[in-house]
């Protein structure tokens, strides 16, 4: 039984879907302003991982992601400058332009991260007037309130308000000591329309029926998510920074709105750390994955270095924790490389489901990931499977084929390359073949270890023998 954190009740529970074997699945992309960061990418990974186990388990899944290319402000709480006129001034272009240009820098991380494209890709500025419906409802119902051409969402109106981050409303007015927008009731109101801003040279603006303007950051997400899973879906996702006002506000908006519990299932990644604190584009303490490829790391040595450690748990970054996953990954390629080899077929799931050695790893492995997504305790797993002398080659090709369904490391492309050996590793294969002839093990052994030390690994297959890179 799938087992999930849900971050609405502080605990696991066992997830069954509102529909019979479909789950929708909502989960916050990127504002399109500037590169993706690394612990930005973590957070998809993490939701990937998600969407594999729900695939796993026999699921059908609609995963929908929006791209937010129009009202996020630098703070997510009405503040600061808006992030995609942030963009244009820093490059000199229209918001459009660098919205699309950061869009598929986007798209082109996650594809090279190999994270299964979402369901559903909605910008927000193509669902302006679903955000504009919504307002309106909102605005019938009595939950809004219009300030100096605004459009608020007052808290005080939706009883349940900070619910998700286990906060109330009396403890928020407790606690305002700065009015940061005047034209708010309560400090923690949150603008569902702007038409008056500070920043009147906003580029995308729409017409609406309390004048021409945009959209709050909030509203976007209720809107495309119910457009497209409904008035009530199964998961919802993001990063433990939407906690406190992002997702509360959606919550408020959204079940005030349709009067009913919204989602049932909210699911929330840790932070990636880096040695000075969270990584974050507006410390300036960010990397991106380009720059990791630059200094000639895989964008899947950065997956693999994700999933030692659970969602849940803040990941602490370092090269040198980058290196050993790195070393770590290779590994495991060169012994698939070796299973191969050996394996006597490469149809090797054939016959291999009903040995009960097979089956106690499926069941293992099953149940690691189906406890909040135990992916670090299912990857030891895999290295179990790796280091068991009592299953042959095939057998654990068959086990590892089916657990990177939910890694997601890509292992079935894992072939030798074919690569150009020295002419002295060639004399030494050549010598050491000579003591084994011979009979000669120890020399043999002597030149193996001195190959293995120059990089280069040697595998007697029944072929022959084989040579490959460290």
């Amino acid at each position: 039984m799938l087992k999930l954190y849900n971050t609405l009740s502080r605990k696991k529970e066992e997830f069954h879907p509102i529909h019979k074997d479909y789950v929708g699945m909502y989960c916050c992309g990127p504002t399109v302003y500037f590169y993706a960061h690394i612990g930005n990418l973590r957070t998809y990974i993490f939701e990937d991982i998600l969407k594999r186990v729900l695939l796993f388990n026999g699921f059908n899944v609609k995963h929908v992601m929006n791209i937010t290319d129009v009202g996020h402000l630098t703070s997510d709480a009405d503040e600061g400058e808006d992030k995609m006129l942030k963009g244009a001034r820093r490059e000199g272009k229209t918001v459009w332009e660098i919205a699309k240009f950061y869009e598929n820098a986007f798209m082109n991380d996650i594809k090279k991260l190999n994270i299964i494209e979402p369901t559903i890709i909605c910008r927000a500025t193509d669902h302006i007037n679903e955000m504009i419906e919504l307002i309106k409802v909102l605005e019938k119902k009595n939950f809004t309130y219009i300030a100096n051409g605004n459009v608020y969402y007052d808290i005080t109106k939706f009883p349940n308000y900070g619910v998700l981050a286990r906060i109330n409303i009396e403890d928020l007015q407790a606690g305002a000591r700065i009015e940061v927008d005047p034209n708010k009731k309560n400090p923690y109101d949150f603008v569902l329309w702007f038409t008056k801003s500070k920043f009147q040279e906003q580029e995308m603006k729409w017409p609406s029926p309390w004048g021409v303007g945009y959209p709050g950051w909030h509203i976007e997400c209720s809107a495309m998510s119910m457009k497209y899973l409904g008035e009530r879906f199964d998961i919802h996702c993001g990063g433990i920074d939407h906690i406190p006002i992002h997702h509360t506000n959606e919550i408020a908006q959204s079940e005030g709105a349709i009067g009913h519990k919204w989602v049932n299932f909210w699911l929330h990644g840790e932070f990636l750390i880096m040695d000075k604190g969270k990584m974050s584009k507006s410390s300036g303490e960010f990397l991106i994955l380009s720059v990791l490829e630059q200094k000639g790391y895989n964008p899947l040595d950065y997956r693999y270095l994700c999933l030692n450690t659970h969602y849940r748990t803040p990941l602490t970054f370092t090269f040198e924790a980058l290196d050993s996953a790195r070393n770590a990954f290779k590994s495991l390629k060169n012994k698939i490389i070796e299973f191969r080899g050996k394996s006597e077929s490469e149809k090797y799931d054939s016959q291999m489901i009903d040995l009960p050695i097979v089956q106690k790893y499926e069941a293992d492995f099953v149940d690691a990931i189906n406890d909040d997504l135990n992916v670090p305790k299912a990857l030891g797993i895999l290295w179990n499977v790796v280091r068991d002398k009592d299953l042959n080659a095939s057998e654990k090709l068959y086990l590892i084929m089916k657990f990177d369904k939910v890694f997601g490391l890509n292992l079935s492309d894992v072939y030798e390359e074919e690569i150009e050996v020295p002419e002295e590793i060639l004399k030494l294969v050549n010598e050491r073949q000579e003591a084994r002839k011979n009979k000669d093990f120890k020399k043999a052994d002597e030149l193996r270890e001195l190959i293995t030390l120059k990089g280069y690994i040697i595998d007697d297959t029944k072929e022959g023998i084989k040579i490959r890179k460290v």
